[in-house]
């Protein structure tokens, strides 16, 4: 029985770690809005993400912003998104959609996927059209 614990200590120990190093690869971040207009003004080199349906799309939606669709993000590769480890930010109208695009874009690969919710929520200017 001594020898057993030790045995079953280590095996939990790594269990552990393992799981804690896969739940941090395989999510993505959620963020306020306002966390994100900070992260837009600090950072570069990043993509914003609609993932809106094109017609929501084309009535307006956050400068710079590529769309593609929820509906549309499966198992394929997607080619307006090359690079997985690009930052990597997600919005749609409310916030459902984003969360769910970004589950599966992390699923694809994705390594730096941040959600910062919907268009709802947004304060600053949109533009219209594709």
């Amino acid at each position: 029985m001594k020898k057993l614990i030790p045995i079953l200590l280590s095996a939990l120990m790594f269990t552990g770690c393992a799981s804690t190093s896969n739940d941090q690869r395989n999510t993505y971040r959620s963020i306020t809005m306002d966390e994100a207009v900070t992260m837009m003004a600090e950072e570069s080199g990043y993509i914003i993400l609609d993932v809106r349906r094109p017609d929501e799309f084309a009535s307006g939606h956050i400068p710079n912003a590529i769309n593609v669709p929820n509906e549309s993000i499966g198992t394929s590769e997607i080619p307006e998104l090359p690079d997985k480890n690009q930052l990597i930010m997600v919005y749609c109208r409310s916030g459902r959609r984003s969360k769910e695009a970004s589950g599966k874009l992390v699923k694809l690969g994705y390594t730096n996927i941040v959600e910062f919710g919907g268009i709802l929520d947004w304060k600053g200017e949109t533009v219209t059209g594709q």
